[in-house]
């Protein structure tokens, strides 16, 4: 979550939650410097039947996790029953859900844990300013992860979720985070492939580093209908003390409503509160 100072000149990054599609599950991590197999642990079968569940599955069936997770059907079921026993999963009839114990340690990591404590007041100002949808995003791999979101009756609550992800490259956040990042960032993204969510995501490298340029000078994003046909999003990056980039804030809304001149000042004095309170 690191980045550079606003105005370096770092080059352009690249780019973050939590969620849909490939990019929604993160890739395997470095091989073990003695060449075993990550996979032949038992934590290295626990983690793809966990990740078996998507953000659209209420529950899944011995069967269904056999299938996502790849392993014999006579080890799902022995790691199926552990976790069960851990709270790790929970039993729903002869099916299986994600437990309440998996929820009870995720709010204790404690990056995160500080951040949202910090972000959430500011954003609750701006949904009261805006009455649009408010999220803040931190980067991870070549993904935005949701942090939190907050919304009014009538916000968007579809694309995106707390703990959800999406591409950097086509993301309001992501496209703020990505331009205050190291160059190696955006060269990772362009080589990972700038796959079109929309008839209007960027996908050319040349036109995602003129924006990311424009980003940088201006000190705000604004990416319109790259993620979801009919909405908007305006972001800036926020960092801790003003020096270091610990994720980005966003509002979005319909593009007929987004007023971008008209937010861009709540937008700016929210992530500097923000970066104050993480000094």
């Amino acid at each position: 979550m690191a980045g550079h100072r606003p105005g370096s000149g770092s080059g352009s990054g690249s780019g973050s939650g939590s969620v849909l599609s490939a990019h929604s599950v993160p890739g395997p991590g470095p091989e073990p410097a003695d060449g075993c197999d990550p996979m032949n642990s038992v934590l290295g079968k626990v983690r793809p039947i966990l990740e078996a569940f998507t953000s659209d599955d209420a529950a899944l069936s011995l069967a269904e996790l056999v299938r996502r997770s790849g392993a014999a059907k006579a080890t799902v079921h022995r790691l199926a029953g552990e976790l069960v026993t851990w709270g790790l999963l929970e039993r729903e009839g002869c099916d299986y859900r994600l437990g309440l114990r998996l929820f009870e340690l995720g709010q204790r990591v404690h990056r995160q844990r500080i951040l949202r404590e910090a972000v959430q007041p500011y954003m609750e100002d701006l949904l009261l300013i805006t009455r649009e949808t408010i999220h803040f995003a931190i980067h991870d791999s070549l993904d935005v992860v949701y942090l939190d979101k907050i919304f009014p009756h009538r916000g968007l609550n579809a694309e995106s979720r707390v703990a959800g992800r999406l591409p950097l490259y086509c993301t309001g956040t992501g496209k703020a985070i990505l331009a205050h990042s190291p160059p190696s960032l955006f060269v990772d993204v362009v080589r990972g492939g700038l796959k079109p969510l929309t008839r209007h995501t960027v996908v050319s490298p040349g036109r995602l580093r003129a924006q990311l340029d424009r980003i940088r000078e201006e000190g705000i994003a604004l990416e319109s209908e790259e993620i979801r046909l009919g909405y908007a999003s305006l972001a800036v990056p926020v960092f801790a003390g003003g020096t270091t980039l610990v994720g980005a804030l966003s509002i979005t809304a319909p593009t007929y409503r987004m007023d971008a001149a008209g937010h861009a000042t709540a937008l700016r004095t929210a992530a500097l509160g923000i970066g104050r309170s993480l000094a």
